[in-house]
Order: C-alpha cells, then sequence, then structure tokens
C-alpha cells in the first residue's frame, strides 16, 4: 500500500512538472531557436545531470548487451514524444496542445487491454470519461479559430509515442531496470536523434543572452529529469494505466502556469473542468 501511494504521488509530480514545458520553450522560440536546438541542448544537459544523480547513490552505468535495444528503442519513442509535442506549439496554442495531448492515457488503456488483455475495469473507464470531460472543458481556442491539421497530427504523434513508452517500459526487459540507470540511456540514446537532425551540431541554434540558458537548464530539470524519474518510478509501482490517467495533471498544470504567472482569467467552465480532472484522479488513487 505504502508502495501504491507513493506511485501515485510521483505520476502526479511527473505530470505536474511535464506540463511545465511551454513556461520555458516558448520564450526560447521567441529568441529564435528552433525546435530540435532547444530539445538538442534539454537532452544535453539533463544526461550529465542523472549521471551526477546515478553515481551520487553508488549505482554503475553496466548494461547486460539484451537491454541495448529496449533502451535503444524506448529512448527514440521518447524523443519522439518530445519532438512532436514541441512542433505542435509552432501550430496551435500551448494549452491546446496540452489538453490534446491527453489522448495517451486512452491508448495506454486501449494498448495494454488489447495486446496484454489487462482488463479495463469500470472505474478505469469512469476516469478516463470523467478526466477527458475535464479536458475539454479547459479546451479553448483564443481566437476562436479551427484546430490546426498540422498542429493536431503532430500531438497525436506525441500521444502515441508517449503511451507506447508507459506501456513498454513495464513490459519488457526493463521493467526491474533502477530507475536513475534507465532513465540516464534514454535521455541518452534519445538524444541521438536531436544530433543526427542537426547534423551532429553544424545546425544548431544557440541563444545568446544568459537567461535564455537558464531557461534551457530548467526545462532540463523540471519536464525532463524530475518528470521521466517519476514517470518511471511511478509506472513500476502502479503499472502504466494509472499513471497515464495521472498525467492529466499535466493541462492542469499549463492553466495554473497561465492564470498565476501570465495573468490570464480562470472562468467558471475552466474551474468545473478543473474539478472533473480531480476528481478522476482521486478515483484512480481511491481505488
Amino acid at each position: 500500500m505504502r508502495n501504491q501511494f507513493k506511485g501515485y504521488v510521483l505520476g502526479a509530480i511527473a505530470a505536474a512538472s511535464y506540463g511545465m514545458n511551454p513556461l520555458f520553450a516558448l520564450p526560447l522560440y521567441k529568441a529564435g531557436l528552433d525546435t530540435d536546438s532547444v530539445l538538442f541542448f534539454r537532452y544535453l544537459f539533463a544526461i550529465p545531470l542523472v549521471g551526477i544523480m546515478l553515481k551520487a547513490r553508488g549505482r554503475d552505468f553496466k548494461i547486460v548487451r539484451e537491454e541495448v535495444p529496449w533502451l535503444l528503442v524506448m529512448g527514440l519513442l521518447m524523443a519522439l514524444s518530445s519532438l512532436a509535442l514541441f512542433e505542435s506549439y509552432n501550430f496551435m496554442d500551448v494549452g491546446v496542445a496540452s489538453t490534446l495531448l491527453f489522448v495517451y492515457p486512452i491508448m495506454v488503456a486501449l494498448i495494454m487491454c488489447l495486446v496484454f488483455k489487462e482488463k479495463l475495469s469500470m472505474r478505469i473507464l469512469l476516469c478516463i470519461i470523467l478526466a477527458l470531460g475535464g479536458i475539454g472543458l479547459l479546451y479553448k481556442t483564443g481566437s476562436g479559430a479551427t484546430l490546426s491539421l498540422t498542429g493536431s497530427a503532430w500531438v497525436f504523434v506525441s500521444a502515441l509515442s508517449y503511451a507506447i513508452f508507459l506501456v513498454g517500459i513495464n513490459q519488457s526487459r526493463l521493467k526491474d531496470m533502477p530507475t536513475l540507470k534507465m532513465t540516464f540511456y534514454v535521455l541518452l540514446f534519445g538524444f541521438t536523434l536531436f544530433l543526427f537532425r542537426l547534423d551532429f551540431g553544424r545546425s544548431l541554434a544557440y541563444p545568446h543572452e544568459w537567461y535564455l540558458w537558464a531557461n534551457l537548464l530548467a526545462l532540463a530539470v523540471f519536464p525532463t529529469v524530475i518528470s521521466f524519474l517519476c514517470t518511471t518510478s511511478a509506472v513500476h509501482y502502479v503499472g502504466s494505466t494509472p499513471t497515464a490517467i495521472l498525467g492529466a495533471l499535466e493541462p492542469v498544470t499549463a492553466v495554473f502556469i497561465g492564470v498565476a504567472m501570465f495573468g490570464e482569467d480562470l472562468t467558471f467552465r475552466e474551474s468545473i473542468g478543473l474539478v472533473l480532472i480531480i476528481l478522476a484522479v482521486t478515483l484512480v488513487i481511491a481505488g
């Protein structure tokens, strides 16, 4: 029971910290950095941070040959999910992208049900319905314009990649690998995607202000290191489906950041949406 509670708390922290992506990424976009450059530095800074944490706990970096293909696939899936989500920011509001991304818990539940024959309980179905209802109430477009098809496609790719990642780390040889070690290699192998896309650094764009470097560091710490560590730990403790549903806190974080940091209004409709999402998360934990 103690481990389950720990898993739910870690899943909530993972979702909330991942929802901070736009807070640090958008100023970098405005300064002229492209998506690949932002993610290149995000992973570049995160890898040594996790490595230091790994050594500080007295762990080694040793892995066996059979684990390499799984780590490579998981790393590329996570990198693809990051790339697709950040690309979607170029085509739609980040709040809209964050809400659309929440289709991934449904994907996780369906994958577990169809592929691994996990029973889809009425409680899980109710939680998904409540959370989706809350997300729908949080959804808004500032100008009332229709959604970008390209942006929506990018978000769908991000959600599917993340869903497969969540299932994969719990249904493969990596299930019993220590969280820090797995996170280190997932980031390391994921980093290769941006290295190739940037022609091994020849197409890399650099920030020219000190505060932008601080943004890159924050992007590496909060929605990367903290989120990835908490996600993998939560999956180990409570499984893929509950961890995915706890991801409902990600768009909630986006709303609170908008209100607290950018002075946005919190309407009655959005408040009801937040209540529905919190209720869904509470039902997952209570179950």
